[in-house]
């Protein structure tokens, strides 16, 4: 989705349940998010200073959740940037296809999780900066 902005991304508020006994947020397929999940993982350990991401998806669509600690996400679409601080587990981060995202900050026992429309597809990605604001240009 060459059109799409920072701005189509947002927050999502997770369904989440409190009791004593502890918390609990769930996701469903079409409900919390608005796509269906295809694939789920989890990024972990990240040295201090170290980022992850760098690049964007032709069509993939993600909700990012920090399921422990905290990290920021920088969302850029080859003309506007938004930085989102992710630090709650019941709240996540819907990325459209078509933004770059760089993801650094993370604190000491940060997880991402990464719940995702597609299955893994190496030609969805765009690693390269430049290359990215071309594909956004159409050039």
């Amino acid at each position: 989705m060459k059109e799409s902005k920072v701005y189509d991304c947002t927050m999502i508020a997770l369904d989440t349940h409190h009791s004593r006994k502890g918390n609990l947020s769930v996701v469903s397929n079409g409900r919390e998010v608005p796509f269906d999940i295809r694939r789920v993982y989890y990024s972990y350990d990240i040295p201090g200073g170290q980022a992850r991401g760098a690049h964007a998806h032709k069509q993939l669509y993600q909700l990012l959740i920090a399921a422990s600690g905290s990290f920021t996400v920088t969302l850029d679409d080859g003309s506007v940037r938004r930085t989102f601080l992710l630090n709650h587990p019941y709240e996540g981060l819907l990325i459209v296809p078509g933004i770059w995202r760089v993801l650094d900050d993370f604190s000491s026992g940060a997880i991402c999780l990464c719940l995702a429309s597609e299955t893994y597809d190496k030609e969805d990605y765009i690693r390269d900066y430049d290359e990215f604001i071309q594909y956004k240009h159409g050039q």
